[in-house]
């Protein structure tokens, strides 16, 4: 069937690679890979011979490839398309392909597998039930200190990725920014031989990377803390739910887990009775 494949690839490990990346692998009629002498490696590796045409798509020659590659799925070619490794356009070549193909009609598929967002997310040790990705930060240290002040009151997980000879100066500006005491991850190498996790404050990992890090990086941030909210700000919130019918524990129960702030019930319930009061 006419189709674009997105294939997860290893992140370093060729035993992580799916049984169905080494079918894809072995009758996609056209394999689309960032680095074709890599692709060919990880077929080695796997057992797989690749029987279809490989054509290289890496960020230079992406837009360039994409026509050909909508006409061969047109005339009914099942086209793979894959990283180094990890998936398909996250912070990777891709998206620009799947977007032609959705704008033309054409079928889309993904082969789930490995991730360094989501590893670097489970082997953090953070709370990460909600987390965003950023990609890469900034090169230069006046946009990426801005891009910084953005995640000063981010709650969520925030996963970004970073080049080893930028780590230090990158974590150095989250200390200034986002204080010294902001809990984090810095995940290396991951799946691969000198796969390392390092826990702790910005202040100790920026410490820990200013003699050099090697490998490929990706950085995991706590979300930040909850402001404290203001109890009295919220008596009329509590009041619209018992004017609903709640009780009026229930009701500041309800706006205590319902408000991005952090206030407790208690001190909602008491701000309440004040106000009744009064």
């Amino acid at each position: 069937m006419a189709v674009l494949i997105l294939g997860a690839t290893p992140m370093g490990d060729p035993n992580d690679a799916s049984p169905r990346l080494r079918e894809a692998l072995a009758t996609a009629d056209v394999v689309a890979a960032e680095d074709t002498r890599r692709t060919k490696t990880l077929a080695s590796a796997l057992g797989v011979q690749i029987t279809g045409r490989v054509v290289s798509f890496y960020d230079q020659v992406e837009t360039d490839r994409i026509p050909g590659l909508l006409e061969e799925i047109r005339a009914g070619s099942r086209v793979l398309l894959v990283t180094d490794a990890g998936m398909p356009s996250v912070s990777d070549p891709g998206y620009r392909l799947v977007a032609a193909c959705a704008q033309a009609d054409l079928p889309v598929t993904c082969l789930p597998g490995p991730s360094a967002v989501t590893t670097a997310l489970a082997l953090s040790g953070l709370p990460v039930e909600r987390f965003c990705f950023d990609g890469f930060p900034p090169r230069k240290r006046g946009p990426r200190q801005a891009w910084l002040r953005t995640l000063v009151t981010e709650q969520r997980a925030v996963a970004f990725f970073e080049a080893p000879h930028r780590l230090a100066d990158t974590l150095a500006d989250a200390v200034e920014v986002l204080g010294p005491q902001r809990p984090a991850a810095v995940c290396r190498e991951l799946t691969k031989t000198y796969e390392e996790v390092r826990r702790g404050t910005l202040a100790d990992l920026a410490q820990w990377a200013a003699d050099g890090v090697r490998g490929e990086i990706t950085v995991v941030l706590a979300g930040a803390a909850p402001a404290a909210a203001d109890p009295e700000d919220l008596v009329d919130a509590v009041e619209e739910w018992v004017q609903g019918g709640l009780g009026l524990k229930d009701a500041c129960a309800r706006v205590a887990a319902d408000s991005d702030a952090a206030v407790s019930k208690r001190a909602l319930y008491e701000a309440v009775l004040t106000a009744r009061s009064q």
